[in-house]
């Protein structure tokens, strides 16, 4: 039975999403695995203390610091790293379709996606867009 344009448009976008999604979570997983293991080195021996409450360090709450700190090859930074780039896995998939259903010309995909996109742009500044 032979396919359409649409149809073969369809099944190479599947294909692209699918990837795409395959490939962000190995590589997010990798580099968390990476990081785990270098803080394991440095930091497994040490004692916790779960006496008193310690929050991330100020330096893992913004992109910048995160960034710095996985540069600068320290554990806890790049895991952080591993984490946003899996967040970052779907927000790029839904970004990507906005690109592909424009690209075949179907408006109403397009515009679902992108609402769809800003609102996880919103949600994931903290509603400070």
């Amino acid at each position: 039975m032979p396919q359409d344009s649409t149809g073969l448009a369809t099944e190479k976008m599947d294909l692209i999403v699918g990837n795409l999604l395959r490939v962000g979570v190995a590589l997010s997983g990798a580099i968390v695995l990476v990081g785990g293991l270098i803080y394991l080195v440095r930091h497994g021996a040490e004692a916790p203390g779960y006496h008193v409450f310690r929050g991330e360090p100020a330096d893992l709450r913004t992109l910048g610091g995160i960034f710095r700190d996985a540069v600068a090859l320290r554990g806890r930074g790049i895991i952080q790293l591993g984490l946003l780039l899996l967040i970052a896995t779907p927000v790029a998939r839904v970004a990507y379709l906005v690109y592909a259903f424009a690209r075949q010309g179907d408006r109403l995909y397009a515009a679902i996606a992108l609402i769809v996109l800003v609102l996880l742009a919103y949600g994931l500044t903290g509603g400070q867009a």
